[in-house]
């Protein structure tokens, strides 16, 4: 089950969220969400960070999501001194369709301070990736991450004015009515990461050209050469280069501004705009004479208000892109029973081959048949499952399963999390044989009865495209029986493909992975 907590500036003061923030690095140790992970609590876990919100996205299974939330709730108030049954009232907890609906939204920028932000899809993918590297994500997280940046794309696409509203956009709009005329402003930029990038062309875009970058780790000379600005020079400090700006935005997570740092500053007013969480700058900077502070619960206080035409058109392709996601998974659920319930009756009809089998390759040939017409039969059903899907009607098509075959399908909310280790190395092969891949080669196998006639085998390309049991056209490693011939030959032995050794369990065969091919390539 999808479980999705969520601490926000709209369910908690940015006071309370900077102390979260704060402490985010936890969340992310082991002790917490792969600590969870090992006792077997949590599946997979995505935590997603940004200047305005911290959400962890679990998997889990449907009877502990309370017991999780609690957890962690408390395990993260431990660590900042914030009361644990205040902290869980600010947080949003979410599960199933609903934690979909409310990924699909950050992704969108739909639930954004400054609504149809795009560069919160940036921060979702980043998140993702570092979570799915890591390993901590599961096949239902993937899939609801994926479709998220699907959604995301098409929303920016189909949906008129998503693509000019951001947090920095708004700080600027704001900092216009406290200067003369912005574009003869002298700005001093504090950070090189994604705000940075995103300032420099939002100043761009205003016709501010004199534009100084400073960065405490020593980035400012190469994003300086990027992104046509100029760096401060390298014998100036951070107090140097506010003592002559007109204007400094912060945006990075390593740098304090003081009042100490200000006080320097040569003359006239000074506009300090901080886009950090945690912040970047002493709140007792704003009051010191000729300084104007802008930080993040000002400009939250000035942003838009949700509703207008292009928010109801994102939240109405948001809402069909969460029917079909759920659609979609109702029909998995089908696929998965289906799968099972044909896995058994192969399991037990291979155990039944192998007793009567007068060889163990005679076994193995008979096994690999029985595999592919396995999967052959489940091929029209899945489709058509998927098809009930997009209609609306997988209802029908469980309904369909259970009186034909018998088979009674799971809620999502049954299903146990499947957990998508991340993926090793990929094994290399010495000089695989080409005739293995080659579409047109046929398997020939002496006739049962002995007659001296060969029966066709599939393609062993074909088998590798239907089998589950294959991850790669890999190298031949067992030879052919004397009778075997290349139709596509001119003469001598063929050579048959050494399939996997490992054997499928029904319950693996149900989830369309196995040792070989889970998805970890």
């Amino acid at each position: 089950m999808l479980l999705s907590l969520s601490l926000t500036h709209a369910t908690a003061g940015f006071d309370v969220l900077e102390r979260m923030t704060a402490a985010f690095a936890s969340l992310r140790t082991p002790d917490l969400i792969a600590g969870a992970m090992e006792r077997g609590e949590v599946a997979g876990a995505v935590v997603l960070s940004t200047c305005n919100r911290l959400e962890a996205y679990l998997d889990v299974e449907p009877a502990s999501g309370d017991d999780v939330t609690a957890r962690l709730v408390t395990a993260l108030a431990s660590r900042t001194g914030e009361d644990p049954a205040r902290l869980l009232d600010s947080v949003a907890v979410r599960s199933e369709s609903d934690a979909v609906n409310h990924l699909f939204s950050v992704a969108c920028g739909l639930d954004s301070l400054v609504v149809g932000e795009p560069e919160i899809a940036g921060q979702v993918r980043r998140d993702y990736d570092a979570a799915r590297v890591a390993g901590f994500t599961t096949t239902a997280l993937d899939q609801a991450f994926q479709r998220a940046m699907h959604v995301s794309r098409d929303v920016r696409r189909r949906s008129p004015g998503t693509n000019d509203a951001s947090v920095t956009q708004l700080a600027l709009e704001l900092a216009a009515g406290h200067l003369t005329d912005l574009r003869t402003a002298r700005v001093l930029l504090v950070g090189t990461g994604a705000h940075a990038r995103t300032a420099v062309a939002a100043l761009a875009g205003r016709g501010v050209h004199d534009v100084a970058v400073y960065s405490a780790s020593g980035r400012a000379e190469a994003f300086a050469a990027r992104h046509g600005v100029r760096a401060l020079a390298a014998a100036d400090t951070l107090a140097d280069g506010i003592a002559h700006a007109d204007v400094v935005l912060t945006c990075t997570g390593r740098v304090a501004i003081g009042e100490h740092d200000v006080a320097a500053r040569a003359h006239g007013r000074l506009l300090v705009i901080d886009l950090g969480l945690p912040r970047n700058v002493d709140p007792a900077v704003g009051a010191l004479v000729g300084v104007d502070l802008l930080d993040l619960a000002t400009i939250a206080k000035h942003a838009r208000l949700p509703g207008l035409t292009s928010d109801a058109i994102s939240s109405g392709l948001v809402a069909d892109a969460v029917s079909e996601f759920t659609a979609q998974q109702d029909a998995s659920n089908a696929v998965v029973a289906l799968r099972s319930h044909v896995g058994g009756v192969l399991d037990a009809e291979i155990a039944r081959a192998r007793r009567r089998a007068t060889s163990e390759q005679e076994a193995d040939r008979i096994e690999e048949a029985l595999r592919h017409l396995a999967g052959v039969l489940q091929h029209t059903p899945s489709v058509r499952a998927r098809q009930a899907a997009a209609d609306g009607r997988v209802t029908e098509f469980e309904q369909a399963l259970e009186v034909v075959l018998g088979v009674e399908v799971a809620a999502s909310s049954d299903q146990p999390p499947l957990r998508r280790p991340p993926p090793p190395r990929r094994e290399r092969f010495a000089d695989p044989p080409r005739e293995v891949c080659r579409p047109s080669k046929q398997l020939l196998a002496p006739h049962p009865g002995g007659s001296g006639r060969v029966t066709p085998m599939v393609s062993a390309c074909r088998l590798h495209a239907i089998s589950p049991r294959s991850s790669h056209c890999g190298p031949s490693a067992a030879p052919a029986s004397p009778g075997s011939r290349d139709p596509g030959s001119s003469g001598g032995p063929a050579e048959s493909p050494s399939w996997p050794s490992r054997r499928w369990s029904s319950s693996s065969f149900a989830r369309g992975q196995s040792d070989v091919d889970d998805g970890r390539r």
